[in-house]
């Protein structure tokens, strides 16, 4: 029986941070950002259709694509947001480069530029990521089809999403410390 009253996103949002603070790919006070977090809605509406219809054959791609769209968003909002912020549907624009079964290495290559090397081990990173969260979406006990089950994968989209976001801030230099005190 699924609870409710937990908040199915802030366990996903704790076992994402977890995992990548382990591996230093983010800081433990994550970043703030609305002009990335301001296009969710647009993007997630957009990408649903592509991810679920990926998710039963193919889970860890579904959660994992997102999590390259944060990236590439971020990357976007620090090279020229003038520009990048104007276009209509992030999502849209670059699954529409290649194709949605490519993306990712389209993100890595083109967008973030990275060499080999560092594309192996961001793959690597993605991967694992997609499959913890996977794993946890499963241990919720969902049942398929259902509103819940539904939501619950839209919460991990939205958090894998937002993480992408903070690895990509992080890896370009923006460190995220408390402030005050």
């Amino acid at each position: 029986m699924v609870d409710s009253k937990i908040d199915y996103e802030a366990l996903i949002r704790t076992n994402i941070a977890g995992y990548l603070q382990s591996k230093n790919e983010v800081d433990e006070h994550l970043p703030e950002a609305p002009d990335i977090e301001g296009l969710w809605a647009k993007i997630g509406e957009s990408y649903l259709p592509d991810g679920m219809r990926e998710f039963n054959d193919y889970p860890t791609v579904a959660l994992g694509w997102i999590m390259y769209v944060g990236m590439a968003v971020a990357k976007y909002w620090d090279e020229d947001w003038e520009l990048y912020g104007k276009v209509p549907d992030l999502y849209v624009y670059l699954r529409d480069k290649i194709d949605f079964d490519h993306m990712d290495d389209y993100i890595r290559e083109k967008v973030l530029m990275l060499d080999a090397a560092q594309a192996d081990v961001l793959q690597a990173i993605v991967g694992e990521t997609s499959a913890r969260v996977y794993n946890q979406l499963c241990h919720f006990n969902f049942e398929p089809g259902t509103e819940k089950a539904f939501r619950g994968f839209v919460a991990a989209l939205h958090q894998m999403y937002l993480m992408g976001a903070a690895m990509q801030l992080k890896r370009m230099g923006y460190h995220m410390t408390q402030l005050g005190g």
